[in-house]
């Protein structure tokens, strides 16, 4: 009796301690089921077989790992496996980089578990469990992992310790680490990378088991709340997810907070995106995952309100994001002490600049992981509209189409003379100071399968469309393979066949983007009733050989921004499916400047596959105005006078394609001619 009493006490007293560690995590909701409401497939489960997204993942795979690894190996410009090579002992130096140089190899490791996953290749098998050796050399007995401190102390600076600076990266960096380490498990099944990322945030549990308001600051980009929900999701530890809240709701304990880091105010009270792009959409992802495994409908309350602002008001047309490359946050406040600078900035309401907009490539990619998160945990259309769009122009302009060059910044206007002088470099190039772009959007790129599909317990979900297969196994574990076909996004019939069904009634889930008014759906050739911006539930007893044909019209569609979008007033821009369009110097006469080409109110745009051309690209063709303009001296004014017009031929190429014929001029948005 007394060994019962005492273990009923135990087992209070742990109750309890759980119960105030985890925040707003109530008792009663510490189960293992999920809050969302469709769940994810497995890398392996999803192969590209054709057409875009296959020529982009062997080009991931192909080139830009090898080329990321050529860098990333060596000391030419800057050190990444060398700085653990130095903090394990096996090598001697100094650190020589940014602090966040760890989390961006991690990077480049998800990306490699991620292609191998599709593809296995022995060799990088084998490279990475020798990568894998000299992290946990470096790594400290007590889990502490982040080379710089390492190597400082290694090299005899003792005053250097762990969290002794909060811009010093360290939860960005163990959190790529668990993400990582996640994904290299699931993947190969072996668990000395699990092994290493568990101790770190064992590590991360102890020395943040009763956070201070000091403590609190040490959230910069905070990748660590996704990865130890990943963490948790492969492993089942739960103090692992209860880690991740505690270290959500810290933030609020901060005393000197600003927009930079979005912790000027509690999470709670926040209504718009604000501050770092960066920051804040890994921020918000982190906080779409926990509120999928708790349901807090607080956290959802505000990521909604947050997200709706991004897209209705701080989003460009390309689903870039982040427009400044400085700004002010609270913008206008009468409280001019509570100002702070904001680099990468989301700026204020329809503040967004084409020539000078940043929308670096990782705001891009924090963008897909922010509403990939929301469509998980609410299963709306909407999150995946904006996801692809992201993934198809903003995130693959990223990188060159030959995919060993890249982008730091996405504008949407180039011109030989830039308005200002711009920080980044406005041709792609192989290698950037800050590296941290190059193997995220490699990750990216090499999971996007993963997006594919979803599943539920009614069924499977086809949320983005490409030439695949899919071979997966319910929740009840039946079998279910799909086969499409399709040469999307050049053109819009996508063809879903059944290989292999449950026996019972199960609901294939279609989406339908919310740009495909008068998409057409077709099971086993009945028509079946579609609304643009939702999924198409088609619920039965399927059989092997049944067929879905969806339709989705492609015309070019003239686009114009909001009123109070002052860059873009009286300008048009043009979208094809979910790709946007541009106009390149490239493809216009040599005595035609961009700026004075004009698109017609009533323009219209034909459609031509041309295999030639950027490795294989669907160009727009039609008539466009050239205006014929005094050329501009040092006058910021003049008089205005009617100007003469003449026709010319143009053609269009999709946004993510340009920049791949030398330096050139670009433009997204071009002047409405109204006559």
């Amino acid at each position: 009796m007394w060994r019962t009493s005492m273990s009923k006490l135990m087992a209070l007293a742990l109750f309890i301690c759980c119960w105030l560690s985890s925040g707003k995590l109530q008792a009663q909701e510490r189960s293992t089921i999920s809050h969302r409401t469709v769940e994810l497939v497995r890398l392996s489960n999803v192969k590209w077989t054709d057409g875009f997204w296959q020529e982009r993942f062997a080009i991931c795979r192909d080139q830009t790992l090898p080329a990321l690894w050529e860098i990333m190996s060596g000391t030419k410009h800057k050190p990444y496996l060398e700085h653990f090579r130095i903090a394990a002992g096996l090598s001697e130096g100094s650190y020589h980089g940014a602090p966040f140089n760890d989390g961006d190899f991690y990077k480049w490791m998800e990306a490699v578990c991620a292609a191998h996953a599709v593809d296995r290749d022995p060799e990088w098998d084998a490279k990475l469990d020798e990568i894998i050796e000299i992290i946990s050399k470096a790594q400290r007995a007590d889990g502490y992992i982040h080379t710089p401190v390492l190597i400082a102390n290694r090299n005899g600076n003792m005053e250097v310790k762990p969290f002794g600076d909060r811009f010093n990266f360290e939860m960005y960096n163990m959190g790529h680490l668990m993400t990582a380490a996640s994904v290299h498990h699931q993947v190969t099944g072996k668990v000395q990378f699990l092994t290493i990322a568990r101790k770190a945030a064992d590590f991360l549990d102890e020395v943040f088991r009763n956070p201070t308001p000091q403590q609190a600051g040490h959230a910069i980009c905070p990748s660590h709340y996704m990865g130890l929900i990943d963490l948790y999701r492969e492993t089942g530890e739960r103090r692992y997810l209860i880690l991740a809240e505690r270290l959500i709701h810290m933030r609020d304990r901060i005393v000197d907070g600003s927009d930079d880091n979005q912790d000027r105010v509690p999470f709670g009270q926040q209504d718009e995106a604000v501050g770092h792009a960066v920051r804040a959409t890994y921020l918000y992802a982190g906080i779409a995952d926990l509120y999928a495994e708790t349901g807090d409908e607080e956290l959802w309350e505000s990521l909604t309100a947050i997200w709706d602002n991004l897209v209705k008001k701080k989003m460009y047309i390309t689903g870039g994001c982040g427009a400044l490359y400085d700004g002010a946050s609270p913008d206008g406040s009468k409280n001019q002490s509570e100002i702070t600078r904001v680099h990468q900035a989301f700026g204020r309401n329809y503040q967004l600049p084409n020539a000078t907009a940043h929308n670096e490539t990782c705001a891009n990619i924090g963008n897909v992981l922010w509403s990939w998160r929301m469509f998980l945990a609410s299963g709306d259309a909407q999150h995946v509209d904006v996801m692809e769009l992201a993934l198809y122009n903003s995130v693959l302009s990223g990188v060159s189409l030959n995919g060993t060059d890249f982008f730091y910044t996405n504008p949407l206007r180039q011109h030989n003379v830039a308005p200002v002088e711009m920080r980044w470099s406005r041709t792609r190039v192989p290698y950037m100071t800050s590296f941290c772009c190059p193997p995220n959007v490699a990750r990216t790129i090499a999971q996007v399968g993963r997006y594919a599909y979803s599943r539920s317990e009614r069924g499977v979900w086809v949320n983005i469309f490409g030439s695949n297969t899919l071979d997966t196994s319910l929740d009840d574990g039946y079998r279910i393979k799909l086969n499409q076909a399709t040469d999307y996004p050049w053109g819009g019939l996508v063809n879903i066949t059944v290989d292999t069904a449950p026996t019972t009634e199960m609901s294939l889930f279609v989406r339908i983007p919310g740009w495909a008014y008068g998409a057409k759906l077709v099971v086993n050739g009945e028509p079946r009733e579609v609304t643009p911006g939702s999924y198409a539930e088609i619920r039965r007893k399927w059989n092997r050989g049944d067929e879905i044909e969806l339709t989705l019209p492609m015309e070019a569609q003239l686009v114009e921004a909001h009123p109070l979008v002052e860059e873009t007033r009286n300008q048009i821009a043009v979208k094809r499916g979910p790709l946007v369009y541009c106009l390149e110097s490239s493809d216009l006469p040599h005595d035609v400047n961009i700026q004075d080409v004009a698109i017609p109110y009533d323009a219209s745009f034909t459609p031509r596959f041309d295999k030639s051309l950027l490795g294989g690209v669907t160009v727009l063709e039609g008539k466009a105005e050239v205006v014929d303009a005094k050329p501009w001296g040092e006058e910021l004014y003049r008089p205005f006078k009617p100007r003469e017009s003449k026709e010319i031929d143009v053609k269009l190429i999709p946004y993510f394609a340009w920049a791949n014929r030398g330096k050139s001029e670009m433009t997204v948005w071009c002047p409405q001619r109204d006559e």
